[in-house]
């Protein structure tokens, strides 16, 4: 028999009540969860020598299990008759002095300021399912029934899943003269998924009666600990509704594997903030096991932009390298302070037991990461905002490897901009200092430029070399350091990565190296009208426009007008060297169509774990052979350098692997 109205208009209506529990006989029908679940929420409200009136009661147990736990003053009423006098006769033995009546909740026969507690549970809901002007009409008769029986310093406790139209007539209503602080029921929503049942939020809203107060009391309690203070009925309403999105995501994946959609993620907020905790990517096995498996990967601080973490191909990975049904990656989020390990699995632990399988096979869910300390440490040392990048951040990541400083353009949080690593020396005074170390190469790509560059100024004293792009000045350090003779100009269109680079990541000008300010295609076209030559030129600058598929460079530098303007600038024996970054094979090969139009030589080394590719590019004809004796002369020099700086420092070049990936493009 379907006990649940057609129609929710019919809520409102005492004739439907009346049907309703003929039918239903005197089997009780709980709304919203049983006293078990919702007394640790509840009680904190209500005192025994409260007078207690339950609105819309119907033939739930709440007020007889509140009569048992020892509150003696309890009324409660409910439209229709046929309810009421089930509960009478339920009740008149073992409970003769719980008052049951049949009363219209908008037209109460009581005296003003009679109840010290009004409980709602559920009636709002049922008469107000949507915002038609004869329902907002019967919700302000009743609310303003509510009020006028209300003691001062009453609480009118209201339980309902707080539909976004509910809770602003909450708000509107309350907010003035009363304190109002909305509560999650989180036993309640867990005692309805053990019975399969919907787990939507279950809500408590609190609103406490005065007589006046100089401004509205905004409060949640979606957590263990004390009520969170919210500045403005529209974050309120906002923390709310994401708790019910989110929600619904945890009851669907419950249910259902998103294996076939490739991952769900969510972020997680302390109440009240506004910035992030933790971001969690939810992935599912394609074949489960018949006893599903459930685990949570947590990942320590600064490990976050690894591939394995930071793209859907790397976190499929680490899954099917878990060999868990599901799997659950959490990142911490930057800004964010984290004790240890231990209070970050304690944190999450309530969220990641939301988010596990139905039929899980075991009630203990592990938490697993990488080896070494724990979740890693962070600290932002500086915070900035660039007109070109956006805001940026320059923090420290302490490791197993080391400690490194890192920029970071917060427009795309999973792709370090520059990386450098500290080492500690003495200072003068005999202070122990952090200082970066020149000999650290963060991007691989930058010492098989470094590689071009040494070979394209062989022979030479003093070779005029331009660099577009700056970031951190790793590449030029790392250049200065290794080819002396080379003499760059360093062109950066970003003041404020400038004052970075200086300012956290060591870079000096000098004879050697001076930066630019400029715009790379203007600086370049100007140079070629006015005849300017260089050695060597070396494209080291990242797209903003991540929709292309490419990020480095940006497309309008490898159009076929820039690279005939680029091979201008060049000496007759100069040397192109591009860093390449392009996912999308067709625009790779575009580029590399564009490059062969304008110079008659062009070799390639695509780094092995990296997408990077790094492109050599000559306006000669180039012997292939030679050009294969120059690069493996110069790698061995570059190694030898290496090792004369520090003996147990490993070779930067591999030169049998180096070249037999060397690559000519024809």
């Amino acid at each position: 028999m379907n006990l649940l109205p057609k129609s929710h208009h019919e809520f409102s209506k005492a004739d439907y009540w009346n049907t309703f529990f003929k039918n239903r006989g005197n089997k009780a029908f709980e709304w919203y969860g049983e006293f078990l679940e919702l007394s640790s929420y509840l009680l904190k409200y209500i005192k025994p020598n409260d007078d207690i009136l339950i609105v819309g009661c119907g033939n739930s147990t709440l007020g007889m299990d509140l009569y048992d736990a020892g509150y003696k003053n309890i009324v409660n009423i409910d439209v229709s008759q046929v309810v009421i006098k089930q509960m009478v006769e339920l009740n008149r033995v073992k409970r003769p002095n719980l008052i049951f009546e049949q009363m219209d909740a908008t037209k109460m026969t009581f005296v003003d300021g009679k109840f010290s507690v009004i409980i709602d549970k559920g009636t709002l809901d049922a008469l107000m399912p949507d915002n038609d002007k004869a329902t907002v009409a019967l919700i302000d008769t009743y609310l303003a029934e509510l009020k006028r029986v209300l003691k001062n310093s009453g609480r009118y406790i209201c339980i309902s899943l707080l539909q976004e139209h509910i809770l602003k007539t909450l708000v509107a209503s309350f907010s003035s003269s009363y304190a109002f602080r909305v509560i999650r029921c989180h036993d309640a929503e867990m005692k309805a998924r053990e019975q399969g049942e919907s787990t939507m939020p279950v809500f408590m809203v609190v609103s406490t009666k005065f007589m006046k107060l100089l401004k509205p009391i905004l409060e949640l309690v979606f957590t263990e600990g004390p009520p969170i203070r919210i500045p403005t009925v529209e974050e309120l309403v906002n923390n709310v509704t994401v708790t019910q999105d989110s929600a619904s995501v945890c009851n669907n994946l419950y249910k259902s594997s998103v294996a076939n959609e490739g991952e769900v993620s969510l972020d997680l907020y302390r109440p009240g903030d506004k910035e992030p905790r933790y971001t969690m990517y939810v992935l599912d096995q394609l074949k489960l096991k018949e006893k599903k498996t459930y685990a949570a990967f947590i990942v320590p601080q600064g490990r976050e932009i690894d591939w394995l973490f930071s793209t859907k191909e790397g976190r499929q990975q680490l899954l099917k390298s878990a060999m868990f049904d599901r799997l659950i990656i959490v990142t911490l989020k930057r800004g964010q302070e984290y004790e240890n390990l231990d209070a970050v699995k304690s944190e999450l632990s309530a969220s990641v037991k939301n988010f596990a399988p139905a039929s899980l096979s075991t009630s203990q869910i592990p938490f697993l990461s990488l080896s070494g300390p724990g979740i890693g440490k962070r600290k932002i040392c500086y915070e900035g905002k660039s007109i070109i990048s956006g805001s940026f951040v320059v923090e420290e990541i302490e490791s197993e490897e080391g400690l490194f400083r890192r920029l970071i353009f917060l427009d795309n949080q999973f792709v370090v901009q520059s990386e450098a690593k500290l080492k500690q020396v003495t200072s003068r005074r005999k202070k122990l200092k952090y200082v970066v170390d020149p000999d650290f190469v963060a991007c691989e790509h930058h010492i098989y430029m470094t590689l071009g560059l040494k070979a394209a100024l062989k022979n030479k004293d003093n070779g005029e070399t331009v660099i577009i792009g700056l970031g951190g000045g790793g590449l030029c350090t790392f250049i200065r350091n290794y080819v002396p003779q080379a003499v760059v100009t360093a062109v950066e269109i970003d003041k404020a990565v400038l004052k970075v680079a200086t300012e956290y990541f060591d870079l000096v000008q000098d004879a050697k190296l001076k930066v630019e300010i400029a715009d790379g295609i203007e600086y370049l076209k100007t140079s070629s009208n006015n005849g300017k030559k260089f050695s060597a030129i070396l494209f080291d600058v990242d797209s903003k426009d991540p929709s292309i598929g490419m990020s480095c460079p940006p497309k309008q530098f490898v159009e076929p007008d820039m690279l005939k303007t680029v091979q201008n600038c060049l000496t007759d024996d100069g040397l192109f060297i591009l860093n390449l970054v392009a996912r999308n094979e067709k625009l790779r090969n575009e580029v590399i169509c564009n490059l062969q139009k304008n110079y008659k030589f062009l070799a390639s080394y695509k780094l092995g774990e990296d997408v990077n590719e790094v492109i050599f590019c000559s306006r000669n004809e180039r012997n292939r052979k030679e050009w294969k004796n120059l690069i493996q002369e110069t790698a061995t020099e570059l190694n030898e350098r290496a090792k004369s700086k520090n003996p147990a420092f490993a070779q930067l070049y591999e030169i049998t692997s180096l070249l037999n990936n060397l690559k000519f493009e024809t």
